[in-house]
């Protein structure tokens, strides 16, 4: 069942991408983080150990949470009825996903800057990055977007992904929640220094092995879509811990290389500006292709995980159960 719904869901999301007027569980998830962090900032010590505290209490319970009551309805779905225990697995499958939605906003990005001007060229990336960008040039909107499709294929793509392939829907919901979680809360600023630590710290440990893998595959499919495999396999061997995030500069070194452009350095997040170092060689200007050409290695990449990823779970099923039953 797990095999059907991860291709069902795959197709889904290429397909259709993110329907705006359907419900979506990370929007109840952000609800829930809401609630609860004002429920626990309201009944815990206002002091930096009672909001890590509730930062540790919001980090358990969400994504158990999350798990429980997505695992518990699948069940259910399934006593009564095993097609509609499916069709519930496919469905959160494909709301797990988000390759279609990221290709479509940072294409969005590209239009804006060739047909509107720079002005909407920073609008339309504000809503797919946490920077500011009203006083981004036109190199940095790009930088941006590229920046953006290239670290969420990791966290929108690979690492559901892989969760839905090991524990189906369920786990890929929990999966979404820690990552929720920790664009809501795992900044280092005033508010959630301390608050946010244990989300941060979680999405860092779920994100640790996927992020690798999304490397590995955003390099071996770069040959596929125009980009360079071999410088791809350079930079991010060079600068792939640039980042004050372990798995961040992962996928971001393998763009840069695969493209031949520079990424990251400095950038304003909430008014202060923080110096992050460089990612890459300037080999040549970035420019707004570079957008599509991401997109393009983004969605090869994607291509080339679910098969494998659906193969090796084929393998690993058959090597379980299939001996079973030829013996």
């Amino acid at each position: 069942m797990i095999w059907t719904a991860v291709l069902c869901g795959f197709l889904l999301d290429c397909l259709l991408g993110d329907p705006e007027k359907m419900p979506h569980p990370v929007i109840w998830m952000g609800k829930a983080i809401s609630r609860l962090e004002k429920w626990l900032r309201r009944h815990l010590p206002q002091t930096p150990k009672g909001e890590r505290t509730g930062g540790r209490i919001l980090a358990f319970t969400l994504p158990v949470g999350t798990l429980l009551i997505s695992g518990g309805l699948c069940w259910l779905f399934w006593w009564i009825h095993p097609l509609l225990g499916l069709a519930l697995q496919i469905l959160w499958c494909w709301q797990a996903l988000a390759m279609r939605c990221l290709a479509k906003e940072s294409r969005n990005v590209y239009r804006c800057l060739k047909t509107e001007g720079l002005e909407a060229g920073r609008n339309a990336v504000a809503r797919i990055v946490g920077r500011d960008t009203a006083q981004l040039s036109e190199q940095g909107v790009i930088k941006a977007a590229v920046e953006t499709v290239a670290e969420n294929f990791s966290d929108g793509v690979l690492a559901p992904l892989l969760y839905m392939l090991i524990g189906g829907a369920p786990l890929a919901l929990a999966y979404k929640a820690i990552n929720t979680m920790d664009s809501m809360v795992g900044y280092k600023n005033d508010k959630y220094l301390h608050f946010g630590r244990a989300a941060a710290k979680l999405d860092d440990a779920a994100n640790y092995i996927p992020s690798r893998i999304a490397a590995l595959l955003w390099i071996v499919s770069s040959p596929l879509a125009g980009g360079n495999l071999k410088n791809a396999l350079k930079i991010w061997r060079r600068d792939r811990r640039s980042h004050a995030s372990p798995n961040s500069a992962q996928t971001e070194s393998a763009c840069a290389g695969s493209l031949g452009i520079q990424l990251a350095g400095p950038a304003s997040y909430f008014g202060k500006r923080l110096e992050k170092p460089y990612i890459g060689d300037a080999v040549r200007e970035i420019e707004p292709e570079d957008i599509l050409r991401t997109n393009r290695i983004m969605i090869a990449a994607s291509v080339v995980g679910v098969i494998l990823g659906l193969v090796i779970h084929t393998a690993i099923v058959f090597s379980l159960f299939g001996l079973h039953w030829i013996l």
